[in-house]
């Protein structure tokens, strides 16, 4: 059971951050331990806060991704999310490899929002429906002949396994710590992923894994 869920939030609209706040206070099971307007703030918060949730937006001074990486370096374990307008391909891509967890368009309502969280709280990843879609079917754009339960088939069981636990949102360290293996090891057979499925990254991969589990779900 997942108790209070601390969040922090950085955002250069004032009115935003207020907004989130009061919505996530209003619904319950939430704590905002951190505010900030600039990517030093989430920096800084990360560094000495260590919100459980770190609600990123990425137009802000300093770059909200940028952010995300130097956090990431220091941090490994902190949980960001990022809230933001930005429905631009390279933005999701980039943000989903620097390891988030979380990718929202600001258009999202505020009980969504709450339900998000709490499942990254729990360890999943939530990517907007319709930016995953969009990711999806840009990536199998070049190869329309070529299926993605066919490029899949081409995986050893080893290549498999790996890629099924990417697709739940484990960074490689987290893959090697799970299947008590060298990260070295996991970042090997990520790269004959890539190569057998003739993506460009990492996200490209997962998604592919993902659509084809969803598949299965709604066949059964």
């Amino acid at each position: 059971m997942i108790g209070v869920i601390r969040i922090a939030i950085v955002d250069d609209h004032p009115l935003f951050r207020e907004g989130v706040t009061r919505s996530l206070s209003e619904i319950g099971g939430f704590e905002i331990v951190g505010e900030g307007a600039t990517a030093q703030d989430a920096e800084r918060i990360a560094s000495t806060v260590q919100p459980d949730i770190l609600l990123l937006d990425i137009s802000m001074p300093g770059g909200g991704l940028a952010a995300v990486a130097s956090i990431l370096t220091d941090h490994p374990a902190q949980k960001i999310v990022m809230l933001t307008v930005s429905e631009a391909n390279a933005d999701v891509t980039k943000a989903l490899n620097a390891g988030v967890q979380g990718y929202i368009l600001k258009g999202v309502g505020s009980r969504a929002l709450a339900d998000i969280l709490h499942n990254v709280a729990a360890g999943e990843s939530y990517l907007t429906p319709t930016l995953s879609a969009r990711l999806l079917s840009d990536l199998q754009s070049p190869h329309p002949a070529d299926g993605v339960a066919d490029r899949l088939r081409h995986l050893t069981e080893r290549q498999t396994e790996i890629l099924r636990l990417v697709a739940e949102g484990l960074s490689n360290k987290e893959v090697a710590l799970r299947l008590e293996l060298q990260e070295k090891t996991v970042k090997h057979h990520m790269t004959g992923v890539l190569s057998k499925l003739h993506v460009r990254n990492r996200t490209e991969a997962a998604l592919m894994m993902r659509e084809l589990r969803d598949r299965d779900r709604n066949r059964s």
